[in-house]
Parts: structure tokens; C-alpha cells; sequence
């Protein structure tokens, strides 16, 4: 090996650079060969010549931000454009789980995904997707299907580098032949270091000891905090989003030093929430306001998902690793300058948004909401049997998490209908859209919900069936077709009117424009969710998430009302 140490490519003199080690900062000129650090000479003796020099005026560099559990799905935006934007949050190191397109295109969508990874101006690797569909297909419908060969496959495409998260959580610990069971299994065998990733709410005691024992080594879910506790004191990697950022919390991991045992994460940020407050860096700040020092942040951000990912050439300002970091002028604000990939300027506050309109997966996947439009007739619940009052099943929704309580409900069946709307309940329509059978499944929705005319989905975790819920069904039917026209994306109606919409044609999940144009477009959902009284912390991520079955507690999904604790499907009339 010949290289001339003695010389450097960069050189950025007069910053205040963090130490991963100590935790601390020092000012120090730091030299950058070959995209690594060199030297950080905080003697500033200039033994070592650059090629080309910046002044760091004094501000603090930091590693590159490293979030290593996301959906870049959620952003509703594809790769390329997701990376391109968020270099500005001080994003270097991504590990994105694409179940959600998974979900709809299968391994194709998935390697899509990674293809337009490929253009991002930073590292964006991916997990494979672990449970795909996340139910049988006797309790929901999905297009696409992840096997235990297919995971195999993927494990060895360019950026894969984990499981994602294991979501099965109460079948995985019984006897099953899940497909991520199996794969499990052959894993454990060839590289016990590989990263599994978990997904485990509500799991404690002996049967989150179960989960763990299976190799599953994280869990990134919202939790009170005896279930934080558990899973710290049992050795699992928390990964800490923005939900769990809970006074309580903070508290209890700076009062028992636990820096080294998790890190923050975002799993889900939609558009208008990444553009208007930030990213994995807005997890950051909002932990620094709650006490925690901004070294410990920084810490948790860069060097503890750096070294659970296994990525041990990055995550830390030092000789020899990766040169990936961020000017920031404002420490405990976090208030970016620059971003540097490898010691290339990826991001300058200077720079002028994307405007680009072109973004798409080589133009593939557009084409995926393969249901026959609804009519009128579609939104009459039909009861046999005499006129009487029958007892129903409604999903109550806090306006504070995504879980849904199951609730008993008194409603009048006339001439075999039943008059729901006296109830004060949303009637709810979860329809098959990949090509099965166009089955339509019947609920009931009230707390958090709207409180007049209708919203409809493409985008409904995790199957990615069309949802409406409303309060009318002139409403309704106008708001989920019009999704069918769009190929995909979120509606809202009132009063027979379109109150706002986002076209999501790829897959039913991404626009093909940047994040900027996206958002413009979603702010006009956003408002119309408000305005038609949905109160609910995340109204939006709320509504598509009436259909996930691995939250409590009662979900409706394209074959019916499922009870998520018992794993089983349940009748919406109690007679």
C-alpha cells in the first residue's frame, strides 16, 4: 500500500468537533483523504498539506445522522427524491423497510426501491421486508408476497443489510410455519451477527423473553414505561421515534445511563411533518428540549445504530472511518449548514429546493388498483331477519395512538338495513383491490374519526386496500373513486365536493414529484381531515392505519373485523 499520508484532498480548519468517545467537543482542523478522515489535529501544527480548505468559522461538526429503521414509503415519495430532500436534515445513512410496496409489487417493488436508492447522494440500504403479508390470506388480502426463498434473494442484493422488523409477534413465539420463521432459523446458522430487526407492542414478561430468545434483537414500537424497562433490563436494542419521546422515558435513560442501548429512530414521517419539521434530526431536538444533553443525542444518532447496523466504518469523526458529517452553527437547536458525504458537499443552506417532477421506479408499478368502481348500492349493511335493534361491533380510535378498542353499539335494523347512521358511528369499507375478488368488508368507527363527509385511501397499512370512511354515502362513493382515478392516493369529500387529494399512482403509495410538490398536495388532505372535525394527533397515518393487525386492538381489514390480541376474526353483528 502506497499513499502519501502527507497530503490530504480537504482540509476544514476551525471547527468544534465531536468526539464519539468522550462526548465531548474540541476545536481541531480535520483533513479528509480518499472520502476519509485523515487527522483531526487539534494542535493545528499544519503537518499535513490539503488540496482545498474550508473555514468551519467556528462551527460544530458532528457525525452524519444515521436513521436505521424508516419506511421511506411513508414520505409518500420515491428514493431518490426522500434522499435528495433529507441531506438536509443531516441525514448520510439510512437502512429503509420496504414492506409497504413489498405489500403490493412483492420482491419486484422491493428491488425498485433499492434500484432508486442507487441515485440517492448518500447511503440508503435496506432491510427485508420480514412479514409480507403480515397476515394469512384467510384474514386480509395483499398483492405481492415475501417467501422464505425470496428472503434468501434479497439478502444478497446490493444495500441489504438486516431483517426488518419481525411483526408476527404473537404467532412467531408459538409453534408456526411462518415463512420469517423459517428463514430464522437457516440465519441463525450461517451468521448469528446478522441484525434482526423486531416489532413487539404490548409484549412482556415470559413471552417478550420468548421473542427475544429467538434472536430478535430490537424494538422500535410506542411503549409505556414498564415495557421500556423490560425491554432495556432484557438486552433489547430500543430504537426510540418520535411517539416514544415521553418525559418519563428521557428521564429514565439518562437517569440510568442507558446511551449505549438504543438510538433514535423515525419509522414513519409523513410529507408535510418531514418538510415542516425535519427528520430524524426533529427527534433529536425535541429530546434535547426534554433534558438530555445534545452529546448524548448526537451519540444516539451516529455511533449507537452505526455499530448495531454493524457499519463500523462510519458514526464517528476519526482516522480511517468514513468522512460523513454536519456543520451545525447551533448546537442545541441543531441547526444544519452543511451536510458532507465521503467529504463531498451533498447539502449547502444555500441550495435551492427540487423542483423536479419526474421521480418514478423506471416508470413501473402504476398500475396497481385493480377494483371495479363502487356504486351506491355497495354502502347498504345488509341484516337478515326481522326489524329489531342488533348489537355492533365498533372500533373506538384514541386521538392519541393508533390502537383501537373494541365497543358494543345498539343499532336498528329496518327492512334487512341497518340504520347506522342514528348511532353516531363512521361506517368504514375495507375493498380487495389486488385483483382477488373485489370483496368488500363492513365496520363501524367512532372517537377520532371525522364528523362529516368522507376520506378514502390507497394507502392503508399494510395490505394497501382501499379504505373509506364517511359519514354519508354520496360522500363516500365519490371519495373512493376518485382514488381508483387517480391510480392510488388519499381523497377527501364534502358535501359531493372534493375538499383535498394527493395522487399516489406508484404502487397506490408514492408521487412521482419531489418532496416539495408532494407536500403541496397533501397539505390539502391534511386540512380537509381537519376541517371535517378528525381530532387526532396524526389524523392522516391515523385513518391508514385502521387496517394494520398488528396494533390493538380491533382492526377491519378486506375480510372483516379481525381482534389483533386473539388473532382472530370476529362478526361486526352480535345477535
Amino acid at each position: 500500500m502506497s499513499q502519501n499520508l502527507n497530503n490530504a484532498d480537504l482540509v476544514i480548519r476551525n471547527v468544534r468537533v465531536f468526539n464519539s468517545y468522550f462526548r465531548n467537543f474540541n476545536d481541531a482542523d480535520v483533513y479528509v483523504k480518499d472520502g476519509k478522515f485523515l487527522y483531526i489535529d487539534k494542535k493545528k501544527v499544519n503537518e499535513i498539506t490539503a488540496d482545498n480548505e474550508i473555514d468551519g468559522k467556528g462551527k460544530y461538526m458532528i457525525p452524519g445522522l444515521i436513521d436505521i429503521h424508516m419506511h421511506i414509503e411513508s414520505s409518500m415519495v420515491t428514493p431518490e427524491a426522500f434522499c435528495k430532500f433529507t441531506s438536509r436534515n443531516g441525514l448520510t445513512t439510512i437502512v429503509s423497510e420496504p414492506h409497504e410496496i413489498a405489500n403490493v409489487c412483492g420482491k419486484f417493488g422491493i428491488k425498485a426501491m433499492i434500484k432508486s436508492g442507487l441515485n440517492s447522494p448518500y447511503d440508503c440500504y435496506y432491510a427485508i421486508p420480514s412479514n409480507v403479508p403480515i397476515m394469512p390470506e384467510e384474514y386480509e388480502t395483499s398483492g405481492g408476497k415475501i417467501t422464505c426463498e425470496d428472503m434468501f434473494e434479497l439478502r444478497h442484493e446490493e444495500g441489504i443489510i438486516c431483517l426488518g422488523e419481525v411483526m408476527n409477534f404473537r404467532e412467531i413465539i408459538r409453534d408456526n410455519d411462518s415463512e420469517v420463521g423459517k428463514f430464522i432459523d437457516i440465519i441463525h446458522k450461517e451468521d448469528h451477527n446478522y441484525p434482526l430487526e423486531g416489532h413487539c407492542p404490548a409484549l412482556v414478561d415470559s413471552d417478550l423473553a420468548k421473542y427475544i430468545y429467538l434472536g430478535i434483537q430490537s424494538d422500535h414500537c410506542d411503549h409505556d414505561l414498564e415495557e421500556i424497562r423490560q425491554r432495556f433490563e432484557n438486552g433489547l436494542f430500543v430504537q426510540l421515534q418520535d411517539v416514544m419521546v415521553k418525559q418519563e422515558i428521557i428521564d429514565f435513560i439518562i437517569k440510568n445511563n442507558l446511551y449505549e442501548y438504543f438510538s433514535f429512530v423515525t419509522d414513519d414521517t409523513l410529507p408535510d411533518i418531514l418538510y415542516s419539521r425535519g427528520h430524524v434530526d426533529a427527534v433529536m431536538r425535541k429530546t434535547i428540549k426534554m433534558g438530555m444533553k445534545a452529546e448524548q443525542a448526537i451519540y444516539c444518532t451516529t455511533y449507537t445504530p452505526a455499530r448495531r447496523m454493524n457499519l463500523l466504518d462510519r458514526g464517528v469523526i476519526a482516522p480511517g472511518r468514513l468522512a460523513d458529517f454536519v456543520l451545525l452553527d447551533d448546537l442545541n437547536e441543531l441547526h444544519i449548514v452543511n451536510t458532507f458525504k465521503k467529504g463531498k458537499c451533498i447539502y449547502d443552506i444555500n441550495d435551492s429546493e427540487d423542483e423536479r417532477e419526474d421521480y418514478s421506479l423506471d416508470g413501473q408499478f402504476e398500475d396497481t388498483i385493480h377494483s371495479r368502481k363502487l356504486e351506491m348500492s355497495d354502502f347498504i349493511v345488509r341484516v337478515s331477519g326481522e326489524d329489531r335493534t342488533v348489537k355492533v361491533r365498533v372500533m373506538v380510535s384514541n386521538p392519541n395512538n393508533n390502537k383501537t378498542d373494541e365497543e358494543i353499539v345498539e343499532m336498528r335494523v329496518k327492512d334487512n338495513v341497518l340504520c347506522w347512521k342514528e348511532s353516531g358511528c363512521n361506517l368504514v369499507l375495507n375493498v380487495e383491490r389486488h385483483g382477488r375478488d373485489n370483496h368488500i368488508a363492513y365496520g363501524f368507527v367512532k372517537g377520532a374519526c371525522i364528523k362529516s363527509g368522507a376520506i378514502a385511501t390507497s394507502y392503508l397499512h399494510d395490505s394497501h386496500d382501499l379504505m373509506v370512511m364517511g359519514t354519508n354515502e354520496k360522500d363516500m362513493l365519490m371519495a373512493i373513486n376518485r382514488v381508483m382515478e387517480l391510480n392510488g392516493g388519499i381523497v377527501a369529500v364534502n358535501n359531493e365536493a372534493i375538499t383535498g387529494e394527493i395522487a399516489l399512482p406508484i404502487a397506490g403509495l408514492l408521487s412521482k414529484k419531489s418532496v416539495k410538490k408532494t407536500v403541496e398536495e397533501f397539505e390539502t388532505v391534511r386540512k380537509a381531515f381537519n376541517d371535517q372535525g378528525y381530532e387526532h394527533v396524526n389524523n392522516i397515518m391515523n385513518f391508514c392505519l385502521l387496517a394494520l393487525t398488528c396494533v390493538p386492538t380491533l382492526k377491519l381489514t378486506d375480510r372483516g373485523y379481525m381482534n389483533t390480541v386473539e388473532l382472530k376474526m370476529v362478526d361486526m353483528i352480535i345477535d
